[in-house]
């Protein structure tokens, strides 16, 4: 299994709107982080779904070792 990208050695906060669906990317390659961006094409890798019910302030994995994906769960700091 191939590794990701660590795009960011921390979280990113974001504000997501509520009735809307974002993709996550899990390769670390996108140049929309944390969203994908398909740059996982031809990879093993695949985005990870994110429904928001109601406005949200979310904490989503940089570092893309998280155990709790997509969410941060602060394996960062051992990295």
């Amino acid at each position: 299994m191939s590794e990701p990208v660590i795009a960011r050695k921390n979280y990113y906060e974001v504000d997501l709107d509520g009735g809307k669906e974002y993709w996550w990317c899990s390769c670390g390659h996108s140049q929309t982080q944390p969203f994908c961006d398909q740059s996982h094409k031809g990879t093993e890798f695949r985005p990870k779904l994110i429904k928001v019910e109601q406005d949200l302030r979310l904490y989503l994995c940089g570092c893309k070792k998280t155990t709790d994906a997509p969410y941060c769960d602060g394996t960062h700091a051992g990295l």
